[in-house]
């Protein structure tokens, strides 16, 4: 492979799902796994398989799913974290350990408690416990960018020398800037004797919108792989952002002489994917990906654009995957067209999802003046009324001349049907009690989330509730033109996926 072909990790599934209220299914996690291996992404780290048996979980079920992407399983340097990952992972075609620990002297004394010595002693050993495992190790040097040069220079140098294939040098906190981080990694490579034995990755947090420029600078000084995440999801503030990561290196290239693997006209796709299994919207400013990443409404800019695209646009929509064109179907359409269209947005589904799909198409178009591409990819995307419980009917009268909202839902459970009304201080409250009050009480509303998934007044919202009951969180998603329609059906959706959970855990706890 050419010097100048920069990896690319993905760590959607693992750091992403660290944001709060991005909590994601096994199946979740497969199925954008399955995107991202089609994509041609380099890495997919696919959770932390210690951090809970439903972790381990879908480590295990991604490890089986996908055979040409390297599939990676985060554990902190203690021996049980890294037998786990090793125990998860060993279905996988290609796997990977990802084992690490802080060097930062605020992070040694404060989080570890520990002396340097000990810090080095456990990194060297976890090392060698995870090459007795699997072949490929990466190794971190947790808050790399505040560690001191020295003693960062020592591990990283003694974990090449216990078998890593890779290091990684996070900015845990999105501290460093460009030039400081360009600086560091090029210190590592004339100070550590046996660097050339691995590839140095880095991974940066955006608190300080710096972490795509602070990967690029460190690409630029011989990093050669970047940990990333679709739409910059992650702790805090975030990732590098893997579309603008791979966008940056693919437009300046006269700058920036490096390549990679990725089929970049996927990207609108994996981003619209994990937005709607995450609820997690994505801004429309957003580079790359959002809404108005290709639109023009100045005058002036739609002259320049009429005479010459590129007078604004530095790439072309189709290259990340956008179509220029919006309005392409209506309820006049038959499936050749439908199927066509999905094709076209790089769908590959089987005959009964696009059936599914279709009839669900055919009563959006009765309610819907314009249908766009993401009306379409709402509807492969919405999974709201699977599973025990489902969202029959929906009837609510408020107003300005209502003291208080009344909502009547009628829930299809189990096969059954049944009614109930409730009041609420909205709306959408009045619906979520009636709702309460044909299933359960024992879940608590951590979050709700409304957006329009395309423009106009005749707009699809997409609705994104979180749940949580003893301490499991999940996220259910609804979808319709009708707001409180679309609410209704992302708390049903996130009851069932809580059933799920339940009896996961009943499952796990009679074993």
């Amino acid at each position: 492979m050419s010097n100048n072909h920069v990896t690319i990790f993905d760590t959607t599934l693992r750091d992403g799902e660290q944001s709060p209220g991005a909590s994601m299914t096994a199946d979740d996690k497969v199925r954008i796994a399955k995107i991202l291996e089609e994509m041609r992404v380099d890495v997919i780290e696919a959770g932390f398989p210690a951090a809970s048996p439903g972790d381990f979980a879908a480590v295990e079920a991604v490890a089986g799913e996908v055979k040409s992407s390297i599939i990676c399983g985060l554990a902190r340097a203690i021996r049980a974290d890294i037998d786990q990952a090793g125990a998860a992972l060993k279905h996988a075609v290609r796997g990977r350990i990802h084992t690490f620990i802080a060097t930062s002297p605020l992070h040694m004394r404060y989080k570890l408690q520990m002396e340097p010595y000990k810090v080095y002693e456990i990194a060297i050993e976890s090392v060698k416990r995870a090459r007795n495992l699997i072949d490929d190790v990466e190794w971190s040097a947790e808050d790399a960018t505040r560690s001191d040069p020295d003693f960062l220079c020592q591990c990283v140098e003694g974990a090449i020398a216990a078998g890593a294939r890779t290091i990684n040098i996070p900015d845990t906190v999105g501290y460093t800037i460009p030039e400081e981080h360009n600086a560091l990694i090029k210190m590592l490579f004339n100070r550590v004797p046996n660097i050339d034995k691995a590839v140095i990755s880095v991974h940066c947090h955006n608190d300080l919108g710096l972490a795509v420029a602070n990967s690029l600078s460190a690409v630029q000084a011989g990093a050669r792989q970047v940990e990333c995440t679709i739409n910059g999801l992650g702790e805090r503030a975030g990732n590098a952002a893997l579309e603008e990561i791979v966008m940056a290196l693919a437009t300046r290239r006269d700058r920036m002489p490096f390549t990679t693997g990725v089929n970049s006209e996927m990207i609108a796709r994996a981003s619209q994917t994990v937005s709607a299994i995450t609820g997690f919207a994505v801004q429309p400013n957003k580079a790359i990906v959002g809404a108005n990443a290709f639109a023009h409404e100045s005058g002036i800019h739609q002259d320049g654009m009429l005479k010459h695209r590129g007078t604004y646009e530095i790439m072309s929509p189709a290259s990340v995957g956008v179509k220029t064109s919006n309005l392409v179907l209506g309820k006049h359409s038959g499936r050749a067209a439908f199927k066509s269209k999905l094709a076209e947005m790089g769908y590959a589904l089987g005959e009964n999802a696009v059936e599914d799909a279709f009839t669900r198409f055919k009563a959006l178009a009765d309610r819907k003046r314009e249908i766009h591409d993401g009306d379409i990819a709402s509807l492969i995307d919405d999974s709201a009324g699977e599973g025990r419980i489902k969202l029959s009917a929906l009837e609510i009268t408020c107003g300005t001349r209502i003291t208080q909202p009344v909502a009547e839902v009628e829930l299809e459970i189990e096969g059954v049907k049944r009614t109930a009304r409730a009041i609420g201080d909205g709306p959408v409250d009045a619906a979520f009690n009636a709702i309460k009050d044909l299933t359960t009480r024992t879940q608590h509303l951590r979050s709700y989330q409304v957006q329009a998934v395309t423009g106009g007044t005749d707009a699809q919202a997409r609705a994104a509730v979180r749940l949580e009951e003893n301490g499991r969180s999940v996220t259910g998603h609804g979808t319709d033109v009708d707001t409180l329609v679309a609410s209704a059906k992302a708390y049903v959706d996130a009851l069932n996926r809580l059933t799920l959970r339940r009896r996961a855990a009943r499952a796990a706890a009679a074993e």
